[in-house]
């Protein structure tokens, strides 16, 4: 029985030796994003830009989402009582790219239905180009982006390879470090920034295209309206 005392007590003494050698080190966020590198900046600045070019275009878009739903019924009325300068000043006093179409249609009232045509597809292509600005700016942060990390991690690994060929007494894991380090942390980083901007692009661009769908659908029933009483044309 006391050799057996032994063995456990000796088991249990280098089981508490080995536990104190372990140490335990968690890494901060910030630590973890000085290990990548410089990398890491041009990165972080592309976050930067999509997060802004995001919100800004989101707001702005939204906006444009949201006109006055009485507006078309009220031109109408305008117009077939005659009352074109009030229809007009109807079309400055509503804040929408529909409603500056329109008051170029308006505006053009007794010209040949070409030229009102014409005019009213030359003001939505410019409103739609407004709506689009900064877009190719987020698709480009959204493609560059996980090449930068991909950038990174060739870098880290030609790092990684030169302390390995650098290494005169035996190779270690720790001596590699750093150059793991950079490859895993700028790799993780340009998805955690491409990603998201992809999805800020499309959620975007599906937005334009019900803003491109309720222009041209109001820029129908306008000249509609201009092809129903001969008054008009």
């Amino acid at each position: 029985m006391s050799l057996l005392c032994l063995i456990q007590a000796g088991f249990q003494a280098n089981a508490a030796g080995t536990a104190a050698k372990t140490v335990t080190h968690s890494l901060s966020v910030w630590e973890i994003t000085l290990k990548g590198g410089w990398v890491m900046i041009p990165i972080a600045l592309l976050s930067v830009i999509a997060i802004y070019i995001f919100v800004e275009r989101y707001i702005v878009i939204k906006k444009a989402l949201e006109p006055d739903p009485s507006f078309m019924n009220r031109v109408k009325e305008f117009i077939h009582d005659g009352k074109i300068d009030a229809a007009i000043r109807l079309a400055q006093a509503t804040d929408s790219p529909a409603a500056r179409m329109i008051e170029v249609g308006i505006s053009r009232i007794g010209r040949p239905m070409s030229d009102v045509n014409i005019a009213i597809e030359n003001v939505g292509r410019l409103e739609i180009y407004k709506l689009e600005r900064g877009m190719a700016t987020l698709a480009s942060a959204a493609g560059a982006a996980p090449m930068l990390g991909f950038l990174g991690t060739v870098l880290g690994m030609i790092q990684a390879f030169m302390d390995m060929s650098m290494a005169t007494g035996g190779i270690d894991i720790s001596m590699l470090s750093n150059g793991i380090y950079t490859a895993q942390v700028t790799t993780a980083a340009g998805l955690i920034v491409g990603i998201p901007a992809y999805f800020f692009y499309n959620i975007l661009v599906s937005k334009i295209q019900t803003v491109v769908f309720i222009l041209e659908t109001t820029s129908s029933e306008f000249l509609d309206l201009l092809n129903e009483p001969a008054k008009f044309k």
